[in-house]
């Protein structure tokens, strides 16, 4: 067997491990029917179609002759470090770190670092662009989570809203 494109037959192996993940996670919990739905029902048809579109990707990429074989690049650390570090740095403002003092900063400020961080990812930064996405970010979230969704978390850091 001859891989005839590099990018396309790994990206069939990773839907593969992905879709056994979600289907064997699912198996930890109630799968029920197609009528009555456990928790574990979208989970494993979810694992299933992932494995089957993987086993196609990967199948095909055995089989189709592509021009250059398309081989795998380098990895992008840089973008990889921002997008990762954006969500984690989203989360900490989001809810805080009780462990070592720091308070929650809320859903807003959680929202700015978390798009001028990953909009550190791209190739260019523009901070008129980035500071016009988080505002309009920050409205739609508050009104999407906290007025119509009524969800119950911190919107200001808790030094301003008391």
């Amino acid at each position: 067997m001859k891989i005839k494109s590099q990018k396309d037959f790994f990206s069939g192996l990773m839907f593969l491990g992905v879709g056994v993940a979600f289907s064997w996670g699912a198996t930890n919990y109630s799968i029920g029917t197609g009528a009555r739905m456990g928790p574990g029902y979208f989970p494993l048809l979810l694992g299933v179609i992932m494995m089957i579109l993987g086993a196609i990707i990967t199948f095909k990429a055995t089989v189709i002759e592509t021009e250059t074989g398309d081989k795998i690049g380098a990895w992008a650390w840089r973008p990889l470090c921002y997008i990762i570090s954006a969500n984690v740095i989203f989360g900490i403002l989001l809810g805080g770190l009780p462990k070592i003092g720091l308070p929650s900063m809320g859903l807003i400020a959680a929202i700015f670092g978390l798009t001028f961080v990953a909009a550190k990812a791209g190739d260019r930064f523009h901070f008129k662009e980035v500071l016009i996405l988080s505002i309009v970010l920050s409205v739609l979230s508050y009104l999407a989570f906290i007025k119509l969704l009524n969800l119950q978390f911190p919107v200001w850091p808790s030094f301003i809203s008391g």
